[in-house]
């Protein structure tokens, strides 16, 4: 197990790495570049000017060289111009360039600075995240045991009634996308003129989440995962109770009930919690859509935001945590994968 987890953190490692460079790479061609400068100085700069904004903080160096600064194992750019101003990439806001530090990369810490928001993208992510984590939470704890729950009745009887009914919700679930339902859910709980249950914003929960300001965003994004979840475990569910050991167990005269519970539940829900650990990764680039939707401010509003305002700094964050996330998620369901399958072995 300790070597399989020392090879899969080497693969993790080529592949960030791989993944924010094409990030980086596309962040970081000319007309993004132009853009930036024009939105930090004026829409009216001409030609020579965006480009001498560009060569002063180091934006036209070779892409490599950019991208170890970012890093960090590469100084960072300084630029002397001809009045001897000194203009360094590592100088933070009010310190004087000539003490910026060398480094000031990931590696160090530093994530850089937001051109949107004027503050260090450090703090921006930190508190956006923690708001998108929130959200997550309430989510997981709605939609997992939910669909668990769904599966698991749908696949107990196959072809009955009431496999046929909640695989139909199910498909109704995951075939509706979050701005449709989200839409649905303000107009008849939040915006109706007889019954207001719910607010139609989520702005104030992020500092102060209750029912009546949080509940219509868990639900739009419960929802929509929960059907998926729910047919994997139908599935699972309705090919373990067709094994041979469950028929061993009926031929004994096993109840029903224990059946379920003590023999087909377990390995039916080995596939299901790979499903269930990759709606991580779903949920945190996911809720893009449901965040703005209902103006919640957290990580996904903040992507949007820096997406739109083209904040390169903002931005390759973003990206960052969104990798370290699938990758850390990925490598948890693998090992959770071998410890609910005992057969499993690892080569």
């Amino acid at each position: 197990m300790g070597s399989f987890i020392l090879r899969r953190l080497g693969v993790m490692l080529l592949t960030a790495l791989c993944l924010t460079f094409i990030v980086f790479f596309l962040t970081n061609l000319y007309p993004n570049l132009e853009k930036l400068a024009k939105t930090q100085g004026n829409q009216r700069m001409s030609d020579e000017a965006v480009t001498s904004y560009l060569e002063k903080n180091g934006y036209l160096q070779p892409l490599p060289v950019k991208y170890a600064q970012w890093l960090g194992v590469l100084p960072g750019h300084v630029h002397t111009d001809e009045e001897g101003k000194i203009t360094a990439r590592c100088a933070t806001k009010g310190m004087d360039p000539a003490d910026a530090p060398r480094f000031c990369g990931l590696l160090q810490g530093s994530w850089g600075y937001s051109t949107v928001f004027k503050d260090d993208v450090g703090g921006i992510i930190g508190k956006r995240l923690a708001a998108t984590g929130k959200l997550m939470f309430f989510v997981m704890l709605l939609m997992v045991p939910s669909a668990l729950i769904v599966g698991v009745l749908a696949g107990m009887r196959e072809g009955s009634r009431l496999d046929r009914s909640l695989s139909t919700f199910s498909i109704a679930s995951t075939a509706t996308p979050e701005y449709v339902s989200g839409v649905i859910f303000i107009t008849l709980l939040a915006s109706s003129s007889g019954v207001k249950w719910f607010k139609g914003t989520a702005t104030s929960a992020v500092d102060n989440a209750n029912f009546e300001n949080f509940f219509l965003p868990v639900l739009t994004v419960a929802l929509y995962g929960m059907g998926y979840i729910a047919r994997m475990t139908r599935a699972s569910m309705t090919e373990v109770m067709t094994a041979q050991y469950i028929r061993t167990a009926r031929l004994k005269g096993v109840s029903f009930r224990n059946i379920v519970l003590k023999h087909a539940l377990r390995n039916a829900l080995i596939a299901p919690f790979t499903v269930i650990m990759l709606q991580f990764p779903w949920l945190l680039n996911g809720v893009v859509i449901v965040e703005t939707l209902f103006n919640y401010k957290g990580f996904g509003w903040t992507l949007v935001q820096a997406a739109g305002n083209n904040d390169i700094d903002l931005l390759l964050a973003c990206a960052v945590v969104a990798v370290f996330v699938v990758l850390v998620t990925q490598l948890i369901s693998d090992i959770g994968y071998v410890f609910l399958n005992p057969r499993i072995r690892i080569a």
